[in-house]
């Protein structure tokens, strides 16, 4: 879009013509260009809102009962099973083995003796008894000695001499026996097997005497006149007009939307019809630019869609008033064009927030 252009007086013819600028400005005044708009007439066309289409009405089957012998079970066959039979034998076996057992004989002993020295012989000189005709007064004299001999001591002693070692006797056991008695087959078990016969039924069913058929109908088409608008003039530039520069400039818009919503309250037409139609009106002709805006909370992306979907709101609303949808431009811009520092990240209060959720007007260039 194009900035509107403030004129000066000063500004040179030749910068005039070469821009296709407004002859004549006067300074301090605002300017912007203006277009004929489209001319549209009223046009009725019938419209089918039904198309003609066929009825079609069926007449039912017709039906006729029959009865039928039917098999309801084939022939089978039954086996029956005849079981073994069976008698008892008598079986003999060893219970406990023969094994042996030995016999421990002692040993015996018989009485001995043996003589043993327990002093052996000796001899020693001995001396004898004094002489009773001995005239010597030293006893001594008259005594001879004598050189003794002594046989050797012996003691007997009771012994005991082996008669017989100990020894071993195999004695032999007895083998037991015992019987069990066990089941044998005298018969084997058999089948036998019986043919059973089939069974038949008598049935009725209803068989089909005369299949359904349709009969056609034709319902005529609905229609409906509607009027449409049709192009008549086409509008185009015409010239430049001077506005309020005031207007050349994002005004307010005071619309208060409800959380996430793009949808007009009765009182935002209200604003709209008082703020917006009385500058259409005085300045027929110019562009109108509606801008939406939200604050950086919640996603890039959803407030872009928001605000787009807003500003559209507006437009469709003043396109429904009869304002020239050729002449209104609306702009989101979601949270790219805040007013203040409430970014993402920012801790700001609720009103900083709302100063950034605005949807704002201003007449533009054509």
């Amino acid at each position: 879009m194009k900035k509107v252009l403030f004129l000066l007086a000063v500004f040179a013819t030749a910068a005039i013509n070469a821009q296709d600028l407004p002859t004549n400005p006067e300074p301090g005044k605002c300017y912007v260009r203006c277009t004929t708009p489209d001319v549209y007439t009223n046009e009725t066309m019938t419209v089918v809102t039904k198309p003609a289409y066929k009825v079609l009405k069926t007449v039912p089957a017709t039906y006729k009962t029959v009865t039928e012998r039917v098999l309801v079970k084939e022939e089978g066959k039954r086996l029956a099973v005849i079981p073994a039979k069976w008698g008892t034998e008598t079986v003999s076996y060893v219970s406990k083995e023969a094994g042996n057992s030995l016999r421990i004989t002692p040993a015996s002993f018989r009485a001995s003796s043996e003589t043993i020295e327990v002093k052996p012989a000796y001899a020693q000189w001995e001396l004898g008894s004094p002489a009773p005709d001995c005239a010597s007064g030293n006893p001594d004299d008259c005594r001879y000695w004598c050189y003794k001999g002594y046989p050797a001591e012996y003691t007997t002693v009771s012994t005991q001499v082996l008669a017989n070692d100990a020894s071993t006797e195999k004695i032999a056991g007895s083998v037991k026996n015992a019987t069990y008695t066990k089941r044998v087959m005298l018969e084997p078990a058999k089948v036998v097997e019986e043919v059973i016969p089939a069974e038949y039924a008598t049935i009725t069913k209803t068989v089909l005497d005369k299949d359904a058929y349709t009969v056609e109908e034709t319902v005529p088409a609905v229609t409906k006149t509607i009027t449409k608008e049709v192009l008549k003039t086409k509008g185009g530039l015409t010239t430049w007009k001077e506005v309020e520069c005031s207007l050349v400039e994002y005004q307010a818009l005071p619309i208060n939307w409800n959380l996430g919503s793009a949808s007009l309250t009765a009182e935002a037409k209200r604003i709209i019809d008082s703020r917006l139609m009385p500058v259409l009106q005085q300045n027929p002709g110019t562009k109108l630019e509606i801008a939406s805006h939200t604050d950086a909370r919640g996603g890039a992306t959803s407030n872009q869609s928001l605000s787009e979907r807003r500003a559209k709101a507006v437009a469709d609303y003043l396109i429904s008033k009869g304002v020239n949808s050729s002449l209104l431009v609306a702009n989101g811009y979601g949270e790219r064009k805040l007013k203040n520092r409430c970014a993402d990240g920012v801790s700001c209060t609720e009103r900083e927030h709302s100063a950034n959720r605005r949807t704002e007007f201003r007449l533009i260039n054509n």
